[in-house]
C-alpha cells in the first residue's frame, strides 16, 4: 500500500481541477474565421428576388433538369415538410432553399467544397406556395421549382 500524504493530495486535486477549467474554458472559445459568414440581408429579405439576390449577388438563374427537388405534392404537416435536393452538377459551390409565400423566403442555405451535392432537411410553410431549389455551380445560377399544396390538417380541399 502506498501512503499519499494529505496535503500532496489536494495539491494535486487542485492543480487538476484548475487545469480542467481552463482547457474546458478554451474549448467554448469562439475562433474568428473558423465558421461561415451568416447571410443576414438574404434571412431578412421578404421578398424572393431580393432574398435570392442577396445571397448569390444575382437573381438571374436558368431552370435545368440537372437540379432535383422532392418534396410532397401536398403538405400533411405544414410544420413540417421534408425536402430533398440533389444535383448532377460538377463543382457545387451552394444550395439554398426559397418559399416564395414565406414571409421569409429563404429557408436554408448550404455552402460546399468538393463533396457530393445532396440536402435534405425539413421546412416549415406558412400556405401553397412555389419552392424552389437553387444549385450555385461554377459561379452560375440553376433551378428548379415545385408548387406545395398547403391544406389544414393535411386534408385536401
Amino acid at each position: 500500500m502506498t501512503y499519499f500524504p494529505r496535503r500532496n493530495f489536494l495539491k494535486r486535486t487542485a492543480l487538476t481541477a484548475a487545469l480542467t477549467a481552463a482547457g474546458g474554458f478554451g474549448a467554448f472559445i469562439s475562433l474568428p474565421g473558423r465558421a461561415a459568414e451568416w447571410p443576414k440581408e438574404a434571412f431578412a429579405s421578404r421578398k424572393l428576388a431580393e432574398a435570392i439576390a442577396a445571397l448569390f449577388g444575382t437573381a438571374q438563374m436558368t431552370s435545368s433538369a440537372a437540379v432535383a427537388l422532392k418534396a410532397p405534392a401536398q403538405a400533411e404537416n405544414s410544420a413540417q415538410v421534408q425536402f430533398q435536393v440533389s444535383t448532377d452538377l460538377s463543382n457545387v459551390e451552394a444550395i439554398a432553399i426559397f418559399v416564395e409565400k414565406n414571409p421569409g423566403p429563404l429557408i436554408a442555405h448550404a455552402s460546399f467544397t468538393g463533396s457530393a451535392a445532396y440536402f435534405s432537411a425539413r421546412m416549415k410553410m406558412a400556405e401553397t406556395s412555389d419552392v424552389y431549389a437553387v444549385v450555385k455551380s461554377g459561379g452560375k445560377l440553376y433551378m428548379t421549382k415545385q408548387n406545395i399544396k398547403v391544406t389544414v390538417g393535411g386534408c385536401g380541399g
